[in-house]
């Protein structure tokens, strides 16, 4: 994996990448997916840190509970998705779990935007299948990226 002060974890490019797959992910869906990365994972189990930074993002006020965030601690190689309520019932632990073998298999072969990508397009997926655009949807989450610490 590439080293890389923290404010340059992507290349322009990159995070032009990912916030592109984001909005296209969101296109025909109520939900809402969120993208955090960090340098380093300040908790022993990611998901603990994911669950910390779903709350500081009021993800789980989305009108459906349908919000989807990805947790990236790229030097510390962790991650982590978290799906609120809405869509967890929907899709059951399986389908995260088949998403974190296909980040796992992308960030094996040093291909983290890839895998982001693919990864927001299965779970943009999932959410139209549940969530489908409504007549008066709106974005109720920004689709930037956010950089942690």
């Amino acid at each position: 994996m590439r080293l890389f002060p923290k404010k340059e974890l992507f290349t322009e490019q990159e995070k032009a990448k990912v916030v592109a797959a984001v909005r296209q992910a969101e296109r025909l869906t109520s939900g809402e997916v969120r993208i955090f990365v960090e340098s380093r994972c300040s908790y022993v189990d990611a998901f603990d840190r994911a669950k910390e930074v779903f709350a500081g993002l009021g993800m789980e006020k989305t009108k459906h509970r349908n919000g989807v965030l990805l947790y990236f601690a790229l030097l510390d190689h962790q991650f982590a998705i978290l799906g609120d309520q809405g869509i967890h019932e929907k899709v059951g632990g399986d389908f995260w779990h088949k998403e974190a073998l296909l980040l796992r298999d992308y960030f094996s072969r040093n291909l983290i935007v890839e895998g982001i990508e693919q990864c927001v397009k299965e779970v943009g997926e999932s959410l139209r299948h549940y969530f489908p655009y409504e007549a008066d949807d709106k974005n109720e989450l920004p689709d930037d990226i956010v950089f942690g610490r």
